[in-house]
């Protein structure tokens, strides 16, 4: 079976390169246009479930999908977007006018060290493993799994290589794209056979790149 691994359209955020985390961030208008070309491409890739994060702009992006396939969408808490604490609503270049050292030390070993009130990526690892142990325990056929950024490149090395930490470092999933992953539950083995599909989108891609770990 396969897993469309989908991540949520623009928000106001994105373009301001702000950290969202766990911030409820409505999609802005580029977001709901993504959304509903995202949709229209879903129409080749039918699915049986949707299983999406709980936040807004996750949840309204999985809603164009479900409008598709009329099928189950469930929310899981644990596909939300990394909680960077007291750092969310912040560019990268502010936090390091007065967080330098913490925002280096956090830079070097971001399994171990959180920003102030957030997750350590270890923490984000063990949720992307428990999402995933929940979400195999009720599919029966092809299946979208809608969220974020951050989490959806842990969750992309967890199913890949059920590693953890710093390999998901550099895996950048853009707004509104579906990633493919092929699922043999007999073996309990998955493959990728597509990554970061944003051809859907034509005239509104999103030229925004960001960071793993500051996928906003």
């Amino acid at each position: 079976m396969k897993l469309y691994l989908i991540r949520h359209g623009q928000t106001d955020w994105n373009i301001a390169h702000r950290i969202q985390g766990r911030q409820d961030i409505e999609l802005n208008e580029m977001g709901r246009r993504q959304a509903e070309r995202l949709a229209e491409a879903m129409k080749s890739r039918p699915v049986t479930a949707i299983f999406s994060s709980p936040q807004k702009r996750a949840w309204h992006t999985a809603k164009a999908v479900q409008g598709v396939w009329q099928v189950p969408l469930m929310t899981l808490p644990q596909l939300m977007e990394i909680g960077y604490g007291s750092w969310e609503g912040r560019t990268s270049e502010d936090i390091l006018s007065t967080d330098r050292d913490l925002y280096e030390a956090w830079w070097k070993h971001p399994a171990q060290v959180a920003p102030p009130g957030g997750e350590t990526l270890a923490q984000v690892d063990g949720r992307c493993r428990a999402a995933w142990d929940q979400i195999r325990s009720q599919i029966t056929g092809d299946t979208a799994i809608v969220s974020h950024g951050g989490t959806l490149a842990h969750l992309l090395v967890c199913l890949l290589k059920g590693a953890s930490g710093g390999e998901a470092d550099g895996i950048v999933v853009e707004n509104a794209s579906i990633t493919t992953i092929e699922y043999d539950p007999a073996a309990g083995v998955c493959s990728l056979v597509q990554l970061n599909d944003s051809s859907h989108l034509g005239g509104y891609e999103n030229f925004l790149s960001s960071s793993t770990r500051f996928s906003k």
